[in-house]
């Protein structure tokens, strides 16, 4: 007499922080949040056998390097036990947590998948029950990325901006297209990255950094003044089109070797498709001279925590440039 072949469900590990998901009760705890998860959304138990943290409770406004930082060290701490990890997190903030785990989990060999909703689980016609179901699915998966799931859409985090704040396509990924698309079928993106180096997990940030976008007409002074101000130690620019900045009229690049000169790390990025490239225009050239650390493709987000993530973990100001420079989770490049 041959015993049932007993069916292995893979694990996953649901970290919540909070946002509009599973808003509704304060505090939430982690019985109350794990039943909820499983009434609201009964075919979360078909796809894996879930786990449930509460880490924070939090609007993710408030959001920032002590959470990315928690986050991090629970992943480290249970990822032998599990397949893949799933943040439930607030949607304002979730690209700058994204990038953040892309940095703090270098080589991360198994899927982190961050959701959210535009409305709450609890609500009429929320987007919360499809986000959720569709990250735990792809955590099961070898999709060995820091992703945001949303819409039917798996984005690399480090590539993700917000995008609307009504719209249940929350989020955009310029020049980096899907890793996934859920559909009737999954389809998954050439793109996405495989290792067979070991983790490596850094989850130190240095919050003294400033965003610097360059407008036309903006003083040369001012910027000055910035670069001056007590415990700063680095800047992510916003440059025009692919790092161009005023030369000829009330010229930047000067104000910007003063602050390299003086110990700051300078990160320029742009707003606009595409990459910087120093040696394109005249404009740029300046920005090279000054010893400014073109960004390649990164936004804002990525742009801001990997110079967070830098100044933390590296006290050699070459070897910080080196990791700056350096592509490391797919954000300087598609």
């Amino acid at each position: 007499m041959s015993a049932a072949l007993e069916v292995i469900m893979p694990r996953v590990l649901v970290l919540h922080t909070g946002g509009t998901l599973g808003m509704k009760g304060t505090p939430l705890e982690p019985d109350v949040f794990a039943s909820k998860l499983q009434d609201s959304v009964p075919e979360l138990a078909q796809i894996a056998d879930l786990d449930t943290q509460i880490v924070a409770n939090l609007d993710s406004s408030d959001v920032g390097p002590e959470l990315w930082t928690d986050l991090a060290t629970r992943i480290e701490a249970a990822y032998d036990d599990y397949d893949g990890f799933v943040v439930v997190h607030g949607t304002d903030t979730m690209s700058y947590t994204a990038s953040a785990l892309s940095f703090a989990l270098e080589d991360i060999g198994k899927p982190v998948i961050l959701t959210g909703a535009q409305r709450p689980l609890t609500a009429l016609r929320t987007d919360a029950r499809r986000n959720l179901a569709d990250a735990v699915e792809l955590a099961t998966r070898n999709i060995p990325e820091v992703a945001i799931c949303f819409d039917g859409l798996l984005l690399r985090g480090c590539r993700t901006t917000k995008g609307s704040a009504r719209d249940y396509r929350g989020f955009l990924s310029p020049d980096c297209p899907p890793l996934a698309t859920l559909g009737v079928d999954v389809t998954f993106g050439p793109h996405i990255r495989h290792t067979t180096r070991p983790l490596k997990v850094d989850s130190r940030f240095d919050p003294h950094v400033l965003l610097v976008p360059i407008t036309p007409g903006i003083e040369p002074s001012m910027l000055r003044g910035l670069f001056e101000l007590e415990h700063l130690k680095g800047a992510v620019v916003v440059a025009f089109g692919t790092g161009t900045v005023p030369t000829s009229v009330r010229p930047l690049a000067p104000v910007i070797a003063e602050g390299v000169a003086h110990g700051l790390d300078i990160v320029v990025i742009t707003t606009s498709s595409g990459r910087v490239d120093f040696g394109l225009y005249k404009n740029s050239k300046p920005l090279e001279d000054s010893g400014a650390i073109p960004g390649g493709e990164m936004r804002v987000e990525s742009a801001m925590t990997k110079l967070m993530h830098a100044i933390a973990a590296y006290d050699d100001p070459f070897e910080r440039r080196k990791y700056l420079m350096r592509d490391i989770a797919g954000e300087m490049v598609t």
